[in-house]
């Protein structure tokens, strides 16, 4: 096995001093989420991309296929992260893959849980980057899978079978890379303690994805299915990701379709994680998770402060979910296309979900960027944008917003990926075969890039507002004229909002109009009082008069076309 253990039988749960510490509070932080497979490949002459590259014409095929990222190149990276002003690195799965497979190369489909899959590096190459990143004052999420295992098995006679009414179909064989009688490491699932059968529900693929039941039993396509309701199961997987803790020093996870699994073995894994990190001394694991859906269904994860009291359906067990409802309305109201009004209500569920409304950022990760693009397949945010400055707008809003901050590597370079499968949305940072913008062989890590810089510039200020990070949010009324007060209704307007936090309002302001505008803002009166000033905190704007207009405090503020303004009183 390549000096990787076989069973959790074997494995050593001792630390002789405490890992790296937790952050305090998740919300310090801002995320960079990377595809190993596709962020760099650790290669040294490549040349940077230009707009006027020579280097075109990529295979679609490309897309599909292992393009040679690895550990030692993220490595190489962590300062171009870091000065972008991220804090914490979340990584795409690294563990072991069939390695007769070469279309794995998000590494969702694992083999191994004790392994990592040898395209990306060694256990010692994870280790160096994780202890690299902590040097740096940086944390590392790792992206874990608990519903299914990679395609290690086939139904009797190599039939597909789809998911029908509960029914449990017969094991066929165990996918091998040899004809060896015994399973070899390339071989079937590992560890040992899931090589049965009844491990797996084995019911089909699934077909109809919004039947709940038949998304939380059937196959997620080719993958299979683990029945997470067998206790050895479940004990298996928490024993296999707190060996990774151990062992790698890991600050978190992020649990891969949770939709699909009962939120009752959610919660035994989470609390049983949550346990072991606070004994090794992280006291601030974190775990997030993917739940594609509404807030109600999300709720039912997360509801630690939660205002819905004894019901059976509530497990909580993540500290957060990546924010969907957002996503769901961010990129149609920062391009224009949206009533703003609906996203100002993706935020009543805050006030009926959570008792705090003020501290309920704390259980959201947000995004706008993603490597799948549930609900609109296959683009990236820039895809087809009107102008590139809108991803400024759009990253500035996760930055200034209640939340944990992620963005998708490549935003900060402009990458504009779309097609008709989700390749298109996972170019290659460092060229290769695969690169953004139809290229191939150069790379786009370029720290002067304009949307680089301007993310650069709000992630700094971010880290020096509380409110910012902390505060309560609230949408302001904008007046064209200074005295008709209203929230915007045309999605090509000013949408503003305040972070508050004890005696401190900062107010940020996005032109999300093609012209420039100087609209009238209202502020609370009792923080920022006509007769005070509120100063630029992200330009040299100088400072703008609080003024009075029919009862309102309000301050006028002039943007250029897709401009973003934060300001404070000072």
């Amino acid at each position: 096995m390549a000096g990787a253990p076989t069973t959790v039988k074997d494995l050593d749960f001792s630390v002789s001093s405490p890992l790296y510490p937790s952050p305090l509070d998740w919300r310090d932080q801002f995320i960079y989420f990377l595809l190993v497979d596709r962020f760099d490949n650790n290669t040294a002459a490549i040349p940077a991309y230009s707009p006027d590259s020579t280097a075109t014409g990529r295979d679609a095929g490309q897309g599909a296929i292992f393009q040679g990222g690895n550990l030692q190149g993220i490595i190489r990276r962590l300062d171009y992260i870091q000065g972008l002003g991220c804090n914490t690195l979340w990584l795409s799965p690294i563990f072991k893959n069939r390695q007769d497979q070469t279309d794995s190369y998000h590494g969702y489909g694992i083999q191994n849980f004790l392994d990592i899959d040898p395209r990306f590096g060694t256990l010692d190459d994870l280790r160096e980057l994780v202890a690299k990143a902590h040097a740096h004052g940086m944390y590392v999420i790792q992206d874990i899978i608990l519903n299914h295992t990679g395609d290690v098995w086939r139904y009797p006679e190599g039939h597909r079978y789809f998911y029908f009414e509960g029914q449990r179909f017969d094991f066929g064989v165990w996918r091998e890379a040899d004809v060896t009688p015994d399973l070899q490491s390339d071989d079937g699932v590992w560890p040992v303690e899931l090589q049965r059968a009844d491990n797996f529900k084995r019911m089909g693929e699934i077909r109809d994805w919004n039947n709940l039941q038949e998304a939380r039993d059937g196959d997620f396509l080719s993958l299979k299915e683990l029945d997470l309701a067998r206790p050895h199961v479940l004990d298996t997987l928490i024993k296999a990701y707190k060996y990774w803790i151990r062992n790698v020093d890991i600050d978190g996870f992020r649990i891969d379709t949770v939709k699909h699994m009962e939120v009752s073995a959610t919660a035994v894994f989470c609390n049983a994680i949550r346990e072991y990190a606070q004994r090794v001394g992280k006291h601030n694991f974190f775990l997030f998770g993917e739940i594609v859906a509404d807030d109600a269904l999300i709720q039912q994860y997360i509801g630690r402060n939660s205002r819905i009291e004894n019901s059976n359906e509530r497990f909580p067990s993540l500290d957060a979910a990546l924010d969907f409802p957002l996503y769901f309305v961010l990129e149609e109201t920062i391009k224009g296309d949206l009533n703003p009004a609906v996203l100002r209500h993706r935020y009543d569920a805050f006030r009926d979900y959570y008792a705090d409304h003020g501290a309920a950022g704390r259980y959201f990760v947000t995004f706008v960027d993603n490597h799948d693009q549930m609900s609109r397949p296959y683009r990236r945010f820039l895809h087809h944008s009107a102008n590139p400055l809108q991803a400024i707008l759009a990253i500035g809003y996760l930055l200034t917003s209640q939340g944990v901050p992620c963005i998708y590597y490549g935003t900060e370079q402009g990458f504009d990926g779309g097609g008709d499968n989700d390749r298109y949305v996972r170019e290659c940072m460092f060229g290769g075969r695969w690169g953004a913008f139809n290229t191939t062989g150069v790379h786009f890590f370029d720290p002067a890039h304009p949307l680089y810089q301007g993310i650069r510039a709000i992630a700094r200020l971010r880290q020096q507002q509380p409110a910012l990070r902390y505060g309560r949010q609230y949408f302001r009324e904008i007046s064209g004229n200074g005295t008709d007060f209203g929230f915007p209704l045309d999605g090509h307007c000013t949408l503003a909002y305040s972070r508050i936090l004890d005696s401190e309002e900062v107010l940020v302001v996005l032109n999300l109009d093609s012209q420039p505008r100087a609209d009238h803002i209202t502020v609370d009166r009792n923080l920022s009082a006509p007769g005070q000033q509120m100063l630029h905190l992200l330009s040299s704007g100088g400072r703008l008069q609080v003024r009075e207009s029919g009862g309102r405090a309000c301050v006028q503020v002039a943007l250029p076309a897709y401009g973003l303004a934060i300001l404070a009183c000072g």
